[in-house]
């Protein structure tokens, strides 16, 4: 396909530098015609429940700027037409034009932003993201677009009921493991309905049972809730990401300020006033878990994240489990 290559320049540091930098008697210069990074090959994105565990890899060749630069791939994918107003990310990896993902992981992604069960005409691209040193310059690149076809499947599902709100988990696999994150009253007990099968269950220590007792939580919150109707068995796990630092109420003390999840983007988000400082987010008020970084490179006890006073609402989009990104929006 023959597209013009959008090319943005982001700048960071002084503008005198924007085509050059110079540290320590190393001078890096911007091509006149870099060659940008190029989406090579797509895989079939015809999805099926019964091959959610095949990994489909998407390869592309690399950028050439003329000087030497740590770069970030992000591999994106938008409704055909739409100019990537709104696209979702698949992948983000440093130096690596071979990204794979399992068709679960792909589907679930997908899901959040396009309709199960039908085909929907997608457009992918490979954006690269450049810096030459911290603080200096970055030099954002998109590549032409390639089309394809994709195919998302729906997801098995048990409800919750009498949980207060509509919530379910989901089997991406089909295979009667079901999971999701919840978000339970501690005076509202449940039950998980199949609604395809018209079966309730219930349960007690770990263990699931046709028309058990219902399942219940000791404190307000967001939990994983994980099930499975052949092993007949069920667990309950806290699961709160929140805000921490020297900018939030509490300081770098606990409890974090708790964020709210949203199923359908799959995203943590919370409006919250901020003074000077500096945050990082992390899971049930601890360390083992936590995020810090940039806007688009959070990673696993990354630096802080700084922020001036005001009042925001901060979305944070977890990737793959241990790294992510986010977004800060004032006002």
């Amino acid at each position: 396909m023959n597209k013009k290559i959008f090319i943005y320049l982001t700048f960071i540091g002084l503008i005198g530098l924007l085509f050059s930098c110079e540290k320590e008697g190393t001078k890096a210069v911007l091509s006149d015609n870099p060659t940008v990074q190029a989406l090579v090959t797509v895989p079939d994105l015809t999805l099926k429940r019964t091959s959610g565990t095949n990994i489909l890899e998407f390869v592309g060749s690399p950028i050439d700027p003329g000087f030497q630069a740590s770069v970030t791939y992000y591999l994106e994918a938008a409704t055909k037409g739409t100019n990537f107003a709104d696209p979702v990310l698949i992948l983000s990896d440093k130096q690596d034009l071979s990204m794979k993902i399992s068709v679960s992981d792909l589907n679930g992604i997908f899901l959040k932003k396009f309709p199960a069960d039908q085909v929907t005409s997608l457009e992918l691209r490979l954006r690269s993201s450049l810096s030459v040193s911290s603080g200096t310059a970055a030099f954002v690149y998109n590549s032409v677009t390639k089309s394809a076809d994709a195919t998302v499947y729906g997801l098995p599902r048990l409800d919750l009921v009498g949980s207060g709100i509509t919530q379910k988990i989901e089997s991406p696999l089909g295979d009667g493991s079901y999971t999701n994150y919840v978000k339970l009253d501690a005076t509202k007990a449940f039950t998980l309905k199949d609604p395809d099968a018209n079966i309730v269950y219930g349960g007690k220590s770990n263990v699931l049972s046709v028309n058990g007792a219902s399942l219940a939580v000791t404190a307000n919150g967001w939990y994983k809730v994980s099930a499975n109707t052949k092993a007949l068995t069920y667990k309950i796990e806290s699961y709160m990401i929140g805000l921490i630092g020297d900018a939030t109420p509490n300081g770098w003390n606990s409890p974090d300020q708790k964020m709210d999840y949203n199923a359908a983007t799959g995203t943590w988000s919370i409006r919250i006033t901020l003074i000077d400082g500096t945050f990082k987010f992390r899971l049930n008020d601890d360390w083992g878990w936590n995020l810090g970084g940039t806007t688009d490179n959070l990673t696993q006890g990354g630096a802080n994240c700084n922020v001036t006073a005001g009042t925001y609402t901060i979305t944070l989009t977890i990737i793959n489990g241990t790294t992510g990104t986010y977004t800060i929006v004032k006002g």
